[in-house]
């Protein structure tokens, strides 16, 4: 016998569609064990689930202050008791709680899986229990410890993602993909397949954390005629900036102070607020952009996605005080984060 803990948050996979709606519903966690059991009773048979819901809400509604109410429940439950946990989540802001639980239960020893439905249970074309079969058989045969994500685009094989890997759907999609797409494992017909991706081996271990999430940290995006007049930054002791896709952003003033980052750096310098860059693969070879970037103070997060960055950024400046324990932190591969 399996022993799971099942620990509901909402979203979609916890909400049902009324008049046009989509909210979350009271009834929905039960409705997906039931659907499971109902459809997979060679899977449950031998499985007995025990399910709290520290949290119900769309998960576009969420924000730091969230993660530690889900972690705190996993916590007080004991999770190492269990064979694994299954956290449900909603799809907007999934890359961002699978990092912050990657990062913070990284000495985890049971397997924890995030399971999304990209539609209500009830609509033909729902993906969620197909994601929690897969979750269930990860506990049941795989046995890995750390973060996953099962989640089977439309038309696509069922991939299962390091949490700590996983991006953010693309625009107008509700599909998922890890960083460079290269997911963890594929599941296909009640098996696993393996992808290639080498087994994660710990660098170091790290002292204990709280769960304490910074929301000070301030997120600029890149485009074309960004202004930063607009930004206070008033109360922030952090900013990560987005780069476009080759690790670059705007570094010429010929367009004037307000739009160049070079300006913004120097200006952040003198508040006392530390500027991060990321995404951005490191490489001998690198654009001229970036290059004056780094002259100028701004420090480069090497090899993680936006979400990742984002969210060990929040970690850390709610762990830490200094500067160097800061660095240290951001610079330690903790849950198979780092791209190489």
């Amino acid at each position: 016998m399996k022993h799971i803990l099942v620990v509901f948050t909402g979203g979609t996979i916890g909400s049902s569609a009324s008049d046009g709606t989509i909210k979350p519903s009271e009834s929905a966690p039960f409705k997906l064990l039931g659907e499971f059991q109902w459809r997979f009773p060679e899977a449950a048979k031998d499985i007995a689930f025990e399910s709290i819901e520290p949290i119900r809400m769309l998960s576009e509604n969420l924000a730091p202050a969230a993660w530690p109410i889900i972690i705190e429940a996993i916590e007080a439950k004991q999770p190492e008791r269990y064979d694994g946990v299954i956290v449900t989540h909603g799809t907007d802001t999934l890359a961002y709680t699978a990092a912050a639980l990657s990062f913070y239960f990284h000495g985890l020893k049971v397997p924890l899986l995030m399971v999304s439905s990209d539609y209500p249970l009830d609509h033909p074309k729902a993906n969620g229990l197909d994601n929690f079969h897969c979750a269930v058989d990860f506990i049941r045969e795989i046995k890995d410890p750390g973060v996953f994500v099962p989640y089977r685009n439309q038309g696509q094989t069922l991939q299962v993602h390091r949490g700590a890997r996983l991006a953010s759907s693309p625009q107008l999609s509700g599909d998922f993909f890890s960083v460079q797409g290269q997911s963890y494992l594929e599941y296909d017909g009640g098996r696993f397949i393996g992808t290639g991706m080498p087994a994660f081996e710990r660098q170091a271990e790290l002292p204990k954390l709280k769960p304490l999430f910074s929301d000070r940290i301030l997120m600029i995006r890149p485009y074309p005629g960004l202004d930063y007049a607009h930004f206070s930054l008033d109360g922030v002791d952090a900013v990560l900036h987005d780069l476009y896709h080759s690790g670059t952003a705007c570094s010429t003033l010929q367009w004037g102070d307000n739009h160049s980052l070079l300006a913004f750096i120097k200006r952040c310098r003198q508040q006392g607020v530390k500027l991060y860059l990321a995404p951005a693969r490191q490489s001998p070879d690198a654009y001229e952009s970036t290059r004056c970037l780094l002259d100028a103070g701004a420090e480069m997060i090497w090899n993680l996605s936006i979400e990742a960055a984002y969210v060990k950024l929040a970690l850390a400046y709610g762990n830490f005080q200094e500067g160097q324990d800061i660095a240290a932190f951001l610079a330690v591969d903790m849950a198979g984060e780092h791209v190489h």
